[in-house]
């Protein structure tokens, strides 16, 4: 549950919390940080926060540092950056015993914020929202596929031959789910008890694929309780000796997506979105869907982070190829759904693996741009999008970055600190990839080539 530090005080006297997180989201939407003994948390770190190499903002999947980051570099020296604990974010764990945790912003030294950090690339657009009078809702649906064997025993055996927890599409299939319900159970139970309201659980379409929906929030929180959420599944996977996955392609069926959910709310907690316009849409809302579609493949690096992101962008695979909205048309990549208060657009185009304060940051980015510049929006696709000689989203991590880097509206609302920081971290990726060689080079080559 998320507690106050009062609370904690009392908790960490009494000896029920002993041990405390402070964690910061990196450019891959993984938490890092220090635990802490929770009496040198609370009489030290509360007031003072701490410190960490800035290189954690500047390494690549693999940690391994890497050329080309202004902001961290040898040639810096790889100093610290501060992390500010947000007591907003301050929860208890409860699979991790006696244990909080507390999410951190990261500042310079000087206390200038840090830039490219996602929760600061968040709010500088939930501050643009905030001059308007607006507040963004959010949702954040997560897919993730479960294995029987443990992380370990998946590293060992090159992530080959893992047996599914299903074998067999369980889409809604309450005994599909039930046959992985005691891990469902305490992933859920863990959540709720770690402040999160959560909603449900449903089997998915791959084999031992799944998916547990939590309930809209402001945009800040949701992205913090998609990243603790995230974080915790694995480790309660763990602790029963299971494995799961959010990577957003693991095989050739279908991936694991992301679905972003947002509306816009006003001072007053009325719908901005819902209007007398067509399909009882407002103004706003038309510019607003309006912008997303004249950005999408701009921002799709927001959206698509890495390598495998790209694998799901297929034809019938629910995965949305073309650049277009639809009511209620789970072909498009923006599907329009919910009347009156509830009306939202769902961004369809992030997997499993986004980061959730970039992929927000970039669809209100997006949003904004068409509300500003007072985009028409184009008529509603109606029927089979992936046919529509649509544009379509980036087919490569590649395509994208260059999309990214030569964007002016990006760089008009990231700032070119972030632009060329995230096109840095795709270069770093594409390079990696473009050097090793696959499983699938070597079955088609070794012999018969």
């Amino acid at each position: 549950m998320t507690i106050g530090v009062e609370e904690l005080r009392v908790k960490v006297d009494s000896g029920e919390v002993d041990t405390v997180v402070l964690a910061l989201t990196d450019m891959q939407g993984r938490l890092q940080g220090k635990r802490f003994h929770a009496r040198f948390f609370v009489d030290e770190v509360l007031p003072h926060g701490t410190e960490a190499c800035n290189y954690l903002l500047a390494v690549d999947v693999d940690m391994n540092t890497v050329r080309g980051y202004e902001m961290s570099s040898w040639e810096r020296g790889y100093g610290d950056f501060a992390i500010r604990p947000d007591l907003a974010t301050l929860r208890l764990v409860p699979w991790q015993p006696g244990t909080a945790l507390v999410l951190g912003d990261i500042e310079w030294l000087d206390g200038a914020p840090v830039g490219p950090s996602p929760r600061q690339i968040l709010r500088r657009q939930l501050d643009r929202l905030a001059a308007y009078g607006w507040t963004a809702m959010t949702g954040t649906e997560l897919e993730f596929m479960v294995f029987r064997d443990s992380y370990e025993h998946a590293w060992e055996t090159g992530y080959r031959r893992l047996t599914p927890a299903n074998q067999y599409n369980v889409d809604y299939s309450v005994l599909g789910t039930s046959r992985v319900e005691p891990l469902l159970r305490g992933i859920r139970n863990g959540m709720a008890g770690a402040g999160m309201t959560v909603e449900s659980a449903k089997g998915e379409c791959n084999l031992g694929q799944h998916e547990i929906a939590f309930r809209y929030s402001d945009a800040l929180t949701t992205a913090d309780n998609h990243v603790v959420y995230k974080n915790g599944a694995k480790e309660i996977a763990a602790q029963a000796g299971m494995s799961l996955t959010f990577m957003a392609k693991y095989d050739q069926r279908e991936g694991n997506s992301c679905h972003l959910h947002v509306s816009l709310r006003d001072g007053e907690d009325r719908p901005v979105f819902a209007g007398d316009r067509a399909h009882g849409f407002s103004e706003v809302f038309e510019h607003y869907i309006a912008g997303q579609l004249a950005a999408l493949r701009e921002f799709t690096l927001l959206y698509a982070p890495n390598i495998n992101s790209y694998k799901r962008f297929a034809e019938g695979s629910f995965a949305p190829t073309a650049v277009a909205w639809g009511l209620d048309n789970r072909t498009c990549a923006l599907r329009v759904i919910g009347h009156g208060p509830s009306l939202r657009v769902e961004n369809r185009t992030p997997g499993g693996d986004v980061n959730p304060y970039l992929a927000l940051a970039a669809s209100i980015a997006a949003g904004l741009s068409g509300i500003e510049n007072e985009l028409a929006l184009e008529p509603e696709q109606t029927g089979n999008a992936y046919g529509s000689g649509k544009p379509r989203v980036p087919g490569t991590l590649r395509d994208a970055a260059e999309l990214f880097e030569k964007s002016s509206l990006a760089r008009a609302a990231f700032g070119d600190d972030v632009v060329e920081h995230y096109t840095t971290m795709a270069r770093v990726e594409v390079a990696a990839y473009d050097a090793a060689v696959t499983d699938w080079e070597r079955f088609r080559g070794f012999e018969r080539l």
